[in-house]
Order: structure tokens, then C-alpha cells, then sequence
């Protein structure tokens, strides 16, 4: 399991975001206060604040880590 803090301040990037992590087997929770949602549900981003970052929990395989989190790189809030 790790856990990075994701930007999606924008439409697209939500649905870039969506269509990146569908290609993986793991589970992905972004958690936003008291909320935790299935990260690959867009319905379910566009239901929290996507004005500031948000925590992303990745739940994977180590060896699977380093692919994901290539493909998160633009995401990953500074």
C-alpha cells in the first residue's frame, strides 16, 4: 500500500486520470476528509472537492508500484 496526494483540478484531468489507473488491477481509494471513494469511479471524483489535492491510497503488489506511479506522475500534487 501507498499513498501519494493527486492534483485533478480540471475535467480532463479526472477523465485522463479515470482512463490511466483502469489498466491496473489495484484498487486505488481517494480519501477527502471523511469520504472515501473508488478512484476509478469518475462519478464518484466529481463528488468530492477536486478544487485542492487529494489523498490517492494505491493498494498493489510492491512489484507493481514503480508502473503506477509512472503513470500517475502528472497527477502527483507539489
Amino acid at each position: 500500500m501507498k499513498t501519494v496526494m493527486i492534483s485533478l483540478n480540471s475535467i480532463d484531468k479526472v477523465k485522463n486520470f479515470c482512463t490511466d489507473i483502469a489498466k491496473f488491477d489495484a484498487e486505488f481509494d481517494l480519501v477527502s476528509g471523511r469520504y472515501v471513494i473508488d478512484a476509478k469511479s469518475i462519478m464518484g471524483i466529481f463528488s468530492l472537492d477536486i478544487s485542492k489535492p487529494i489523498e490517492l491510497i494505491i493498494h498493489a503488489e510492491e512489484k507493481d508500484l514503480d508502473d503506477i506511479m509512472a503513470v500517475l506522475a502528472p497527477y502527483i500534487a507539489e
